[in-house]
């Protein structure tokens, strides 16, 4: 099944890229890897939730899991873009998920565990990475989670 057949028979599509905010592009390829800047959770030019996972009144950490899912699929659509099509990725290398946390919150891995989920469902075996979940004490826009991407593409 192709990475396009697996992505509509799960149900999901990917958004147009974000046009960038400051001076550098969604994603860029080089040679047969394509890296994403990071990708923030955007629904329809707005974030899905802002604040800090953990905090009292904050994120749950389920609301950044959530929004883990959709920073990774604009991190596909990007990727995707540079490469020429979904299709055209051969592999995920690597994921960093950064996640705005109180200092007291230690589940960033279940967190970025909602991109890697997406992952694998898109790419299947092609969808497992390696990977690094990084508490930040804050990330742009208030964003309680921002996802980066390396992906492996045809030549």
């Amino acid at each position: 099944m192709t990475h396009s057949a697996r992505l509509a028979a799960a149900g999901l599509t990917l958004p147009e890229v974000a046009a960038p905010v400051g001076s550098y592009v969604p994603a860029l390829r080089y040679g047969d890897l394509v890296t994403t800047s990071g990708q923030l959770p955007f629904v329809d030019g707005a974030l899905q939730a802002t604040g800090i996972v953990g905090a009292d009144g904050g994120v749950t950490a389920e609301v950044a899991a959530a929004c883990a899912r959709t920073a990774v699929l604009n991190a596909i659509a990007a990727a995707a873009s540079a490469a020429g099509g979904i299709d055209a990725i051969t592999q995920v290398v690597k994921v960093t998920g950064f996640v705005a946390s109180a200092p007291s919150f230690v589940g960033q891995p279940a967190v970025v565990n909602g991109a890697s989920d997406v992952l694998t469902e898109v790419f299947g075996d092609a969808g497992r990475h390696a990977r690094s979940a990084v508490g930040v004490a804050s990330l742009p826009l208030g964003a309680p989670v921002e996802i980066e991407l390396t992906v492996a593409v045809k030549p």
